[in-house]
C-alpha cells in the first residue's frame, strides 16, 4: 500500500491531492497486469470503465483512419494516464485503440470515483482540460476526436465553453463618428461599411452608441430630419467589457440590458465590438438561448412549461462539468426572467400604480443562489404618501403582491412557509416604515430581530424604482455603522447555531426519513452562508452573493488565503451535490425534490470530501467562536 501511495505522489495530477485522499485512492485502485501483448481497448467500441495509471511497461495508443491505417501513435509509459478524456468526453468509449506490451502493470481508478475527484478538486480536473486543449491544437487529433464525439455527455467541452473569454473571438473593427455628425451621414456610413452599429466618440472617449434599430425607431418612424446631430438620438448606455471577461458574462449582460452589442476593451484601449448574435453562434449550446425563450413567454402556462424544463437543463450542465457557481447564476437568471414576466403581466392587468415602488427579493434568490427547491421570498417598498392616500396605496400594493404570488405558486414557486412574501402585510411598506423596521431590528438585537435583519440584508432589487431600493440599502449601511457589540454578538451566535453534520467519530451524521438514512445538504451549507454574512455585516461588505462576499472579504484581508480557498470549495462543492440530488429526484424518481441526501448513494470520494468539508467548517466556527467570545 505504501508503495502505491509513494508512486501516486510522483504522478501528476495525483500529486495535487491531499495525503489522506491518496491513501484512500491507493486502497480503491485495482491492479492489473498484462502477461502478453494485449489489445486493451478498441477505438470507439470498448467501454472505458476507469482511468488507468501505468506503473510499469507501456501502452501503445493510436487512431485508425477510414482505411484502417494507424495514425498518431503515442506511447504511454510509467506515470502516464489513459482514459481520462474517454470518460469525460467520449461517452466512456475509448477514443483510441490501445495495445499493452507484455508485462505492463496499471492501477485502475473506477470512472465514478474519478469524476468525483474532478468535481472535488478543481486543479486536478483542470489538469485534464488543459491536456485535452493542448492536444486539440493538433488538427489531425482534433479531426479524429470531433468526428467521434457529440455534445451529449461531453464533460470537458462544456467546461471550456463556460471558461472561454472574449479575447478568443476576433472583434469587429470599431467605427466611430463625432457627436455633431448628422443622422443621415451616419446612416450612409453604416450602409457603405455594412455596419449594424457605430459609436459616438468625443474627446477620445466613447460616449454613445447608435444602431440601425435606433435609426429606424427614433428617426425614421418619428419623422425626424436627417440633418439632426447623432448625439440627439444616440444611446448613452451601452455594454463595455474587458477582453478577459468570460463570454458567458458578456452574453448575460447583453440579455439583461436588452442591448445588442458589447464594446471590447483592453484597459483604456478600444479593441472593437461583438454582437449578441456573434456571441450566440460561438456559444450555440448556451442556456442563454433558453433564457431568451423565457423572456418571450406571455402567459402563466407558458412560464410554467419553461420552469418544468429547467431540471433537465441543470442536469445536463452538471453532467458536463459546469461549475455549480455558474449553474446557480443560470437558475437565478431564469427565475428572475420568470418573475419579471409575472410582475409585468400583473402590472398590465391592474390600474396604474398610485405610487412609485420597488419589488425586491430576499433569501437564496436575493443572494443569486437559487436551486430547484425554491419558495417565494419577496417584499415591496413604496414611496411615502400623504395620510389620506396611505390606506389606498397600501391596499393597491397588497393586491398587486397577492396576484404576483398566486401566479408564481401556479408556475412552481411555492408560498414561503415563514410568510416572507409581499402578499403578507408585514412585508409591504412605505420607505419610511422600512427604515424604522431596520433601525428597530438593530436596536433590539434579540435573536428574532437579528434573524430578520440578516434575512432582509440578503435583498436584491428586481423591478420598479431602483432609487427607492438604493435609499433603503444606504440606510441599512448607516444603521450598521451605528450597531452595537450586542448586535454583532447576536449575529455570531446565530451563525454558530447550526453545527456541521459530523458524529463524534467524524462520520456523516444522519437521521431516519421514510426508512432511509439521510442528511440535509441545505443545512450543511447554512453555516457557511451565515458565517460569511456575519463577517460581511461586521466589515461593511455590501454584497449579497455568498461567493462575492467571500471574494471581497479575502481581497480586504478579512479571510486569509486558506480560509478563502477552503470556504469557496466547500460551498460550491455542496451546491453542486445539492443540485445534482434535486435533479435526480425530479428526473429519475418523478417526485418533488428535497435537500435530503443518502450517504450510501455517494461515492467514497464524495463521502470523504464531505467529511473533510464538515471538519473545516467546524474549525472555522471555532475561530469565529474565539474571536467573538460566543
Amino acid at each position: 500500500m505504501e508503495t502505491q501511495i509513494a508512486f501516486l505522489r510522483r504522478v501528476a495530477p495525483f500529486n495535487l491531492l491531499p495525503e489522506n485522499v491518496l491513501g484512500d485512492l491507493a486502497r480503491m485502485m485495482e491492479r492489473k497486469e498484462y502477461a502478453s501483448e494485449t489489445t486493451v481497448y478498441t477505438q470507439d467500441e470498448s467501454e472505458v470503465t476507469g482511468v488507468e495509471v501505468i506503473v510499469s511497461g507501456e501502452y501503445n495508443a493510436f487512431f485508425y483512419d477510414s482505411e484502417k491505417i494507424l495514425k498518431l501513435q503515442e506511447h504511454y509509459d510509467s506515470g502516464a494516464i489513459y482514459g481520462a478524456s474517454s470518460v469525460l468526453l467520449n461517452k466512456k468509449k475509448s477514443i483510441r485503440t490501445v495495445v499493452a506490451q507484455a508485462g505492463t502493470v496499471v492501477l485502475v481508478l473506477d470512472k465514478a470515483e474519478f469524476k468525483a475527484l474532478c468535481r472535488s478538486f478543481d486543479d486536478f480536473f483542470h489538469h485534464f482540460t488543459e491536456h485535452y486543449g493542448q492536444k486539440l491544437l493538433n488538427d489531425e487529433y482534433a479531426h479524429f476526436v470531433q468526428r467521434n464525439t457529440t455534445r451529449e455527455g461531453n464533460f470537458i467541452d462544456a467546461d471550456l465553453i463556460f471558461t472561454r473569454r472574449l479575447n478568443t473571438i476576433f472583434p469587429r473593427q470599431l467605427v466611430t463618428c463625432p457627436p455633431e455628425t448628422t443622422v443621415q451621414e451616419v446612416a450612409a456610413m453604416m450602409v457603405e461599411k455594412e455596419l449594424n452599429c457605430m459609436y459616438v466618440e468625443e474627446d477620445g472617449e466613447i460616449r454613445r452608441i447608435i444602431t440601425k434599430d435606433i435609426l429606424i425607431k427614433k428617426v425614421l418612424a418619428a419623422g425626424l430630419p436627417g440633418d439632426m446631430p447623432v448625439k440627439k438620438v444616440a444611446r448613452k448606455k451601452f455594454v463595455t467589457m474587458h477582453k478577459d471577461a468570460l463570454l458567458y458574462d458578456a452574453l448575460l449582460a447583453l440579455f439583461q440590458s436588452e442591448h445588442e452589442f458589447v464594446l471590447v476593451t483592453d484597459g483604456e484601449r478600444y479593441l472593437g465590438y461583438l454582437s449578441r448574435y456573434r456571441l450566440l453562434t460561438e456559444h450555440a449550446q448556451s442556456p442563454l438561448v433558453f433564457i431568451q425563450s423565457v423572456r418571450l413567454s406571455n402567459t402563466v402556462g407558458e412560464l410554467k412549461d419553461k420552469w418544468q424544463k429547467v431540471p433537465a437543463l441543470v442536469a445536463t450542465l452538471l453532467e458536463r462539468g459546469v461549475n455549480a457557481e455558474i449553474v446557480n447564476r443560470i437558475v437565478t437568471t431564469i427565475n428572475d426572467e420568470i418573475l419579471l414576466r409575472v410582475i409585468e403581466g400583473v402590472k398590465d392587468e391592474m390600474p396604474p400604480a398610485p405610487a412609485r415602488f420597488a419589488f425586491m427579493v430576499m433569501g437564496s434568490e436575493g443572494r443569486r443562489e437559487q436551486t430547484l427547491v425554491t419558495d417565494q421570498d419577496n417584499a415591496i417598498i413604496y414611496e411615502d404618501k400623504a395620510n389620506e392616500q396611505r390606506e389606498l396605496v397600501r391596499e393597491y400594493f397588497l393586491e398587486f403582491a397577492n396576484r404576483i404570488s398566486t401566479n408564481l405558486n401556479e408556475i412552481g414557486f411555492s408560498y414561503c412557509d415563514g410568510g416572507f412574501m409581499a402578499k403578507n402585510p408585514k412585508w409591504t411598506h412605505s420607505l419610511s416604515h422600512w427604515k424604522r423596521n431596520y433601525e428597530q431590528w438593530i436596536n433590539e438585537s434579540i435573536p428574532e430581530t437579528v434573524i430578520k435583519f440578516a434575512t432582509f440584508f440578503d435583498c436584491r432589487f428586481v423591478f420598479g424604482e431602483k432609487k427607492l431600493f438604493n435609499e433603503l440599502k444606504e440606510y441599512m449601511v448607516t444603521c450598521l455603522e451605528k450597531s452595537t457589540s450586542k448586535f454583532m454578538y447576536s449575529l455570531a451566535s446565530n451563525a454558530l447555531h447550526f453545527e456541521p453534520q459530523l458524529t463524534l467519530f467524524n462520520s456523516i451524521r444522519t437521521f431516519s426519513k421514510d426508512e432511509r438514512k439521510v442528511f440535509d445538504i441545505k443545512k450543511s451549507m447554512t453555516p457557511i452562508v451565515d458565517l460569511v454574512r456575519m463577517l460581511a455585516l461586521k466589515n461593511k461588505v455590501i454584497e449579497t452573493n455568498t461567493g462575492r462576499r467571500m471574494q471581497k472579504l479575502h481581497e480586504r484581508g478579512f479571510l486569509n488565503d486558506n480560509q478563502y480557498k477552503e470556504l469557496m470549495h466547500a460551498y460550491y462543492y455542496m451546491m453542486g451535490m445539492r443540485l445534482k440530488n434535486q435533479t435526480y429526484y425530479i428526473l429519475e424518481e418523478f417526485v418533488e425534490p428535497t435537500n435530503l441526501v443518502e450517504p450510501q448513494t455517494l461515492t467514497k470520494v464524495e463521502q470523504m470530501s464531505l467529511r473533510e468539508i464538515f471538519k473545516f467548517i467546524k474549525d472555522f466556527q471555532t475561530t469565529i467562536h474565539m474571536e467573538f467570545k460566543v
